[in-house]
Protein backbone atom coordinates (compact mmCIF):
# COMPACT_ATOMS: atom_id res chain seq x y z
CA UNK A 1 0.00 0.00 0.00
CA UNK A 2 2.39 2.33 0.43
CA UNK A 3 4.14 2.00 -2.66
CA UNK A 4 1.15 2.50 -4.35
CA UNK A 5 0.68 6.02 -2.11
CA UNK A 6 4.57 6.94 -2.86
CA UNK A 7 4.07 6.26 -6.75
CA UNK A 8 0.83 8.12 -7.02
CA UNK A 9 2.55 10.98 -4.60
CA UNK A 10 5.54 11.39 -8.11
CA UNK A 11 2.59 10.84 -10.62
CA UNK A 12 3.08 14.60 -11.47
CA UNK A 13 6.42 15.92 -10.55
CA UNK A 14 5.96 19.17 -11.03
CA UNK A 15 2.66 19.91 -8.82
CA UNK A 16 4.07 17.78 -6.58
CA UNK A 17 7.23 20.08 -5.95
CA UNK A 18 4.91 22.76 -5.99
CA UNK A 19 2.75 21.54 -3.71
CA UNK A 20 5.46 20.76 -0.87
CA UNK A 21 7.32 24.39 -1.60
CA UNK A 22 4.53 25.83 -1.03
CA UNK A 23 3.72 23.81 2.05
CA UNK A 24 7.39 24.22 2.95
CA UNK A 25 6.96 28.08 2.84
CA UNK A 26 3.58 27.93 4.93
CA UNK A 27 5.30 26.32 7.40
CA UNK A 28 8.66 28.54 7.87
CA UNK A 29 6.15 31.13 8.04
CA UNK A 30 4.97 29.57 11.04
CA UNK A 31 7.72 29.08 12.44
CA UNK A 32 9.19 32.16 12.29
CA UNK A 33 6.15 33.97 13.18
CA UNK A 34 5.69 31.57 16.32
CA UNK A 35 9.46 32.52 16.83
CA UNK A 36 8.79 36.03 17.38
CA UNK A 37 6.37 35.78 19.52
CA UNK A 38 8.53 33.62 21.78
CA UNK A 39 11.08 36.00 21.36
CA UNK A 40 8.52 38.89 22.41
CA UNK A 41 8.10 36.81 25.88
CA UNK A 42 11.76 36.13 26.14
CA UNK A 43 12.22 38.18 29.61
CA UNK A 44 8.68 36.46 30.79
CA UNK A 45 10.20 33.23 30.52
CA UNK A 46 13.31 33.82 31.89
CA UNK A 47 12.40 35.27 34.67
CA UNK A 48 13.63 33.95 38.23
CA UNK A 49 10.37 33.04 40.64
CA UNK A 50 12.47 33.92 43.36
CA UNK A 51 13.47 37.78 42.10
CA UNK A 52 11.47 40.66 42.69
CA UNK A 53 11.52 44.17 41.34
CA UNK A 54 10.82 47.39 43.22
CA UNK A 55 9.85 50.62 41.48
CA UNK A 56 8.29 54.25 41.44
CA UNK A 57 4.34 53.44 42.04
CA UNK A 58 3.39 56.15 39.60
CA UNK A 59 5.65 55.29 37.00
CA UNK A 60 9.09 53.31 35.54
CA UNK A 61 10.21 57.31 34.66
CA UNK A 62 10.65 57.91 38.12
CA UNK A 63 13.51 56.92 40.40
CA UNK A 64 13.98 56.07 43.94
CA UNK A 65 16.28 57.41 46.70
CA UNK A 66 19.36 54.58 47.11
CA UNK A 67 18.46 54.90 50.61
CA UNK A 68 15.72 52.56 50.32
CA UNK A 69 17.95 49.93 50.16
CA UNK A 70 18.94 49.22 53.56
CA UNK A 71 15.28 49.72 54.75
CA UNK A 72 14.38 47.27 52.31
CA UNK A 73 17.39 44.91 53.28
CA UNK A 74 15.97 44.65 56.98
CA UNK A 75 12.25 43.62 55.76
CA UNK A 76 12.24 39.69 56.41
CA UNK A 77 11.93 37.02 53.76
CA UNK A 78 14.81 38.95 52.03
CA UNK A 79 18.61 37.75 51.06
CA UNK A 80 19.93 40.06 48.72
CA UNK A 81 19.00 43.55 47.78
CA UNK A 82 21.01 45.56 45.15
CA UNK A 83 19.60 47.94 41.99
CA UNK A 84 20.05 49.00 38.59
CA UNK A 85 19.43 52.29 36.18
CA UNK A 86 19.04 52.29 32.86
CA UNK A 87 21.96 54.37 31.64
CA UNK A 88 20.55 54.79 28.05
CA UNK A 89 23.84 56.13 26.30
CA UNK A 90 24.42 55.74 22.67
CA UNK A 91 27.36 53.91 21.28
CA UNK A 92 29.20 55.20 18.40
CA UNK A 93 25.92 55.99 16.34
CA UNK A 94 21.92 55.36 17.16
CA UNK A 95 21.90 52.46 15.90
CA UNK A 96 23.98 50.51 17.93
CA UNK A 97 21.19 50.17 20.12
CA UNK A 98 21.58 47.68 23.57
CA UNK A 99 20.58 47.77 27.09
CA UNK A 100 22.91 49.68 29.76
CA UNK A 101 22.89 49.23 33.06
CA UNK A 102 24.26 51.30 36.18
CA UNK A 103 23.99 48.98 38.78
CA UNK A 104 25.61 47.92 42.15
CA UNK A 105 27.44 45.31 40.80
CA UNK A 106 28.50 43.21 43.75
CA UNK A 107 24.79 42.71 44.25
CA UNK A 108 23.17 42.53 41.46
CA UNK A 109 25.68 39.56 40.01
CA UNK A 110 24.64 37.92 43.36
CA UNK A 111 21.07 38.18 42.33
CA UNK A 112 22.15 37.38 38.89
CA UNK A 113 23.29 33.65 39.18
CA UNK A 114 22.61 33.13 35.30
CA UNK A 115 25.24 35.62 34.29
CA UNK A 116 28.53 33.16 34.12
CA UNK A 117 31.58 35.32 34.35
CA UNK A 118 35.73 33.27 34.72
CA UNK A 119 36.58 34.64 38.38
CA UNK A 120 39.25 36.64 37.50
CA UNK A 121 37.41 39.00 34.86
CA UNK A 122 34.35 39.28 37.71
CA UNK A 123 37.03 40.25 40.07
CA UNK A 124 38.37 42.95 37.81
CA UNK A 125 35.46 44.40 37.48
CA UNK A 126 34.88 44.84 40.83
CA UNK A 127 37.87 46.11 41.70
CA UNK A 128 37.99 49.16 38.82
CA UNK A 129 35.50 51.94 39.33
CA UNK A 130 35.25 52.46 35.29
CA UNK A 131 35.53 48.96 34.32
CA UNK A 132 32.43 47.36 32.38
CA UNK A 133 30.91 44.19 32.09
CA UNK A 134 29.40 42.74 28.88
CA UNK A 135 27.31 40.26 27.50
CA UNK A 136 28.67 37.71 25.28
CA UNK A 137 26.32 38.93 22.01
CA UNK A 138 27.55 42.46 22.12
CA UNK A 139 31.63 41.31 22.84
CA UNK A 140 31.12 39.25 19.38
CA UNK A 141 29.14 41.96 17.30
CA UNK A 142 30.81 44.61 18.01
CA UNK A 143 34.55 42.63 18.25
CA UNK A 144 35.57 44.23 21.39
CA UNK A 145 38.20 42.54 23.59
CA UNK A 146 39.33 42.53 27.38
CA UNK A 147 40.90 46.07 27.82
CA UNK A 148 38.98 48.33 24.82
CA UNK A 149 37.77 51.44 26.02
CA UNK A 150 34.12 51.46 25.31
CA UNK A 151 33.12 55.54 24.50
CA UNK A 152 29.42 56.17 25.27
CA UNK A 153 27.84 59.22 24.95
CA UNK A 154 25.15 59.93 27.21
CA UNK A 155 21.55 60.78 26.97
CA UNK A 156 20.23 60.68 30.27
CA UNK A 157 22.82 61.02 32.20
CA UNK A 158 24.70 64.01 29.32
CA UNK A 159 28.78 63.63 28.93
CA UNK A 160 31.50 61.36 26.87
CA UNK A 161 31.75 58.28 29.00
CA UNK A 162 34.69 55.98 28.85
CA UNK A 163 34.68 52.50 30.33
CA UNK A 164 36.69 49.91 30.39
CA UNK A 165 35.49 46.30 29.62
CA UNK A 166 37.20 43.99 32.17
CA UNK A 167 34.59 41.44 31.84
CA UNK A 168 32.68 39.03 29.67
CA UNK A 169 29.61 37.00 30.80
CA UNK A 170 27.97 34.11 29.19
CA UNK A 171 24.25 32.37 30.14
CA UNK A 172 23.57 29.74 32.47
CA UNK A 173 21.40 28.26 28.94
CA UNK A 174 19.55 29.81 25.76
CA UNK A 175 16.88 31.81 27.68
CA UNK A 176 20.00 34.21 29.70
CA UNK A 177 19.95 37.91 27.89
CA UNK A 178 24.07 37.73 27.15
CA UNK A 179 23.25 41.51 25.16
CA UNK A 180 23.57 43.75 28.26
CA UNK A 181 26.51 46.02 29.14
CA UNK A 182 26.97 46.96 33.00
CA UNK A 183 28.78 49.90 34.41
CA UNK A 184 29.59 50.73 38.31
CA UNK A 185 26.40 53.19 39.61
CA UNK A 186 29.09 54.39 41.91
CA UNK A 187 30.93 55.53 39.14
CA UNK A 188 27.99 57.59 37.68
CA UNK A 189 26.66 58.33 41.24
CA UNK A 190 30.37 60.21 41.83
CA UNK A 191 29.90 62.44 38.45
CA UNK A 192 25.98 63.04 39.16
CA UNK A 193 26.87 64.86 42.79
CA UNK A 194 30.02 66.75 41.69
CA UNK A 195 27.72 68.11 39.03
CA UNK A 196 25.08 68.63 41.78
CA UNK A 197 22.58 67.03 39.17
CA UNK A 198 19.09 65.97 40.66
CA UNK A 199 20.07 62.73 39.45
CA UNK A 200 22.46 61.65 42.10
CA UNK A 201 21.82 59.39 44.52
CA UNK A 202 18.52 57.74 42.34
CA UNK A 203 18.33 54.29 41.31
CA UNK A 204 15.58 53.14 38.88
CA UNK A 205 14.64 49.91 40.14
CA UNK A 206 15.70 47.86 43.08
CA UNK A 207 16.41 43.98 42.34
CA UNK A 208 15.58 41.37 45.06
CA UNK A 209 16.03 38.40 46.20
CA UNK A 210 13.93 36.24 48.05
CA UNK A 211 14.52 33.06 50.31
CA UNK A 212 10.93 31.70 49.25
CA UNK A 213 9.50 31.89 46.04
CA UNK A 214 6.43 31.21 47.63
CA UNK A 215 6.29 33.90 49.60
CA UNK A 216 6.33 36.49 47.29
CA UNK A 217 3.13 38.11 47.19
CA UNK A 218 3.87 38.57 51.09
CA UNK A 219 7.40 40.32 50.90
CA UNK A 220 6.20 42.46 48.19
CA UNK A 221 3.38 43.13 50.30
CA UNK A 222 5.75 44.45 53.42
CA UNK A 223 8.21 46.00 50.74
CA UNK A 224 5.67 48.47 49.55
CA UNK A 225 3.65 49.22 53.03
CA UNK A 226 6.84 50.12 54.54
CA UNK A 227 7.07 53.00 51.88
CA UNK A 228 3.62 53.97 52.03
CA UNK A 229 2.76 57.92 52.20
CA UNK A 230 6.27 58.42 51.60
CA UNK A 231 6.95 60.78 49.29
CA UNK A 232 8.62 58.10 46.68
CA UNK A 233 6.05 55.50 47.06
CA UNK A 234 6.68 51.79 45.29
CA UNK A 235 5.04 49.43 43.27
CA UNK A 236 6.16 45.88 44.19
CA UNK A 237 6.28 42.62 41.57
CA UNK A 238 7.50 39.49 40.58
CA UNK A 239 10.32 39.52 38.04
CA UNK A 240 7.76 37.56 35.32
CA UNK A 241 5.30 40.45 36.57
CA UNK A 242 7.37 43.27 36.03
CA UNK A 243 8.64 42.12 32.29
CA UNK A 244 5.22 41.12 31.54
CA UNK A 245 4.01 45.07 31.97
CA UNK A 246 6.49 45.84 29.21
CA UNK A 247 5.04 42.83 26.99
CA UNK A 248 1.23 43.93 27.47
CA UNK A 249 1.85 47.38 26.17
CA UNK A 250 2.63 45.40 22.40
CA UNK A 251 -0.21 43.04 23.30
CA UNK A 252 -2.26 44.35 20.53
CA UNK A 253 1.14 43.30 18.29
CA UNK A 254 1.68 39.86 19.68
CA UNK A 255 -1.72 39.18 18.83
CA UNK A 256 -2.01 40.15 15.45
CA UNK A 257 1.29 37.99 14.51
CA UNK A 258 -0.36 34.90 16.49
CA UNK A 259 -3.54 35.65 13.92
CA UNK A 260 -1.30 35.37 11.04
CA UNK A 261 0.95 32.30 11.61
CA UNK A 262 -2.71 30.49 11.45
CA UNK A 263 -3.87 32.26 8.96
CA UNK A 264 -0.60 30.81 6.77
CA UNK A 265 -1.78 27.60 8.32
CA UNK A 266 -5.26 28.51 6.77
CA UNK A 267 -4.11 29.65 3.73
CA UNK A 268 -2.22 26.27 2.87
CA UNK A 269 -4.56 24.24 4.04
CA UNK A 270 -6.84 25.20 0.87
CA UNK A 271 -4.25 24.91 -1.44
CA UNK A 272 -3.53 21.50 -0.32
CA UNK A 273 -7.31 20.56 -0.42
CA UNK A 274 -7.94 21.99 -3.50
CA UNK A 275 -4.96 20.15 -4.74
CA UNK A 276 -6.41 16.75 -3.14
CA UNK A 277 -9.61 17.55 -4.49
CA UNK A 278 -8.70 17.37 -8.28
CA UNK A 279 -6.41 14.41 -7.70
CA UNK A 280 -8.95 12.37 -6.67
CA UNK A 281 -11.54 13.79 -9.11
CA UNK A 282 -8.79 12.64 -11.43
CA UNK A 283 -8.64 9.15 -10.81
CA UNK A 284 -12.17 8.31 -10.05
CA UNK A 285 -11.72 5.78 -13.36
CA UNK A 286 -8.99 4.39 -11.22
CA UNK A 287 -10.45 4.29 -7.97
CA UNK A 288 -13.24 2.36 -9.91
CA UNK A 289 -11.19 -0.03 -11.58
CA UNK A 290 -9.33 -0.38 -7.86
CA UNK A 291 -12.98 -1.33 -6.65
CA UNK A 292 -13.88 -4.19 -9.36
CA UNK A 293 -10.12 -5.77 -8.57
CA UNK A 294 -11.34 -6.01 -4.62
CA UNK A 295 -10.06 -3.11 -3.06
CA UNK A 296 -12.57 -1.69 -0.39
CA UNK A 297 -13.43 2.08 0.14
CA UNK A 298 -11.28 2.22 3.58
CA UNK A 299 -8.25 1.18 0.83
CA UNK A 300 -9.23 4.54 -0.97
CA UNK A 301 -9.52 6.45 1.83
CA UNK A 302 -5.91 5.18 2.95
CA UNK A 303 -4.57 5.94 -0.49
CA UNK A 304 -6.10 9.16 -1.01
CA UNK A 305 -5.16 10.73 2.96
CA UNK A 306 -1.82 8.17 2.71
CA UNK A 307 -0.80 10.84 -0.25
CA UNK A 308 -2.22 13.96 0.94
CA UNK A 309 -0.28 13.92 4.49
CA UNK A 310 2.96 12.36 2.77
CA UNK A 311 2.77 15.91 0.42
CA UNK A 312 1.91 17.94 4.11
CA UNK A 313 4.75 15.99 5.67
CA UNK A 314 7.27 16.43 2.76
CA UNK A 315 6.60 19.82 3.28
CA UNK A 316 6.63 20.12 6.55
CA UNK A 317 10.31 18.47 6.91
CA UNK A 318 11.57 20.89 4.36
CA UNK A 319 9.96 23.91 6.41
CA UNK A 320 11.58 22.59 9.37
CA UNK A 321 14.75 22.64 8.09
CA UNK A 322 14.78 25.84 6.53
CA UNK A 323 13.61 27.49 9.84
CA UNK A 324 17.15 27.14 11.19
CA UNK A 325 18.95 29.41 8.38
CA UNK A 326 15.78 31.80 8.04
CA UNK A 327 15.80 32.26 11.90
CA UNK A 328 19.46 32.88 12.07
CA UNK A 329 19.25 35.64 9.18
CA UNK A 330 16.06 36.98 11.47
CA UNK A 331 18.15 37.44 14.80
CA UNK A 332 21.29 38.87 12.79
CA UNK A 333 19.00 41.39 10.86
CA UNK A 334 16.70 42.49 14.30
CA UNK A 335 19.33 42.00 17.07
CA UNK A 336 18.56 45.25 18.29
CA UNK A 337 15.33 44.31 19.00
CA UNK A 338 15.44 40.62 19.72
CA UNK A 339 17.51 39.64 22.67
CA UNK A 340 17.31 36.21 22.33
CA UNK A 341 15.21 34.32 19.52
CA UNK A 342 15.93 30.78 19.73
CA UNK A 343 13.38 28.09 17.42
CA UNK A 344 12.53 26.01 20.30
CA UNK A 345 11.48 22.56 19.99
CA UNK A 346 7.91 23.44 20.87
CA UNK A 347 7.50 25.75 17.47
CA UNK A 348 9.36 22.69 15.70
CA UNK A 349 6.39 20.27 17.45
CA UNK A 350 3.76 22.44 16.35
CA UNK A 351 4.91 23.15 13.01
CA UNK A 352 5.14 19.68 11.85
CA UNK A 353 1.93 19.04 13.58
CA UNK A 354 0.34 21.94 11.83
CA UNK A 355 1.77 20.08 8.77
CA UNK A 356 0.00 16.65 9.79
CA UNK A 357 -3.43 18.19 10.64
CA UNK A 358 -3.18 19.85 6.90
CA UNK A 359 -2.73 16.82 5.54
CA UNK A 360 -5.23 15.30 7.17
CA UNK A 361 -7.96 17.52 7.09
CA UNK A 362 -7.25 18.11 3.41
CA UNK A 363 -8.00 14.51 2.51
CA UNK A 364 -10.87 14.40 4.23
CA UNK A 365 -13.56 15.33 1.55
CA UNK A 366 -11.59 13.97 -1.66
CA UNK A 367 -11.57 10.03 0.48
CA UNK A 368 -15.56 10.86 1.02
CA UNK A 369 -16.12 10.88 -2.16
CA UNK A 370 -14.18 8.36 -3.03
CA UNK A 371 -15.48 6.04 -0.53
CA UNK A 372 -19.09 6.76 -1.67
CA UNK A 373 -18.48 6.59 -5.79
CA UNK A 374 -19.98 3.47 -7.18
CA UNK A 375 -17.99 1.43 -9.96
CA UNK A 376 -20.96 2.35 -12.58
CA UNK A 377 -20.47 6.01 -11.91
CA UNK A 378 -16.53 5.26 -11.54
CA UNK A 379 -16.33 3.41 -14.91
CA UNK A 380 -18.72 5.64 -17.48
CA UNK A 381 -16.51 8.11 -18.45
CA UNK A 382 -13.94 5.35 -19.64
CA UNK A 383 -14.39 5.27 -23.55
Amino acid sequence: MFKLIFRNTLRHPLRTALTILGMAIAILSFGLLRTVVDAWYAGVNAAAPNRLITRNAISLVFRLPVAYLNKIRAISGIDVVSHGTWFGGIYIDEKNFFPQFAVEARTYLDTHPEFLIPPEQKLAFLKERNAALAGRKLVEKYGWKLGDIINIRGTIFPGNWEFVLRGVYQGADESTDISRFLLHWDYLNESLQKSNSPLANQVGTFVIQIADPDQAGQVAARIDETFKNSLAETLTESERAFAMGFVSMTGAIVMAIQIVSYVVIGVILVVLANTMAMTARERQEEHAVLKTMGFRAWHLVVLIAGESVLLALFGGLLGVILTFPAAHLFKTALSNYFRIFNVSDLTLLNALLAALAVGLISALFPAWQAARLSIAEGLRRIG
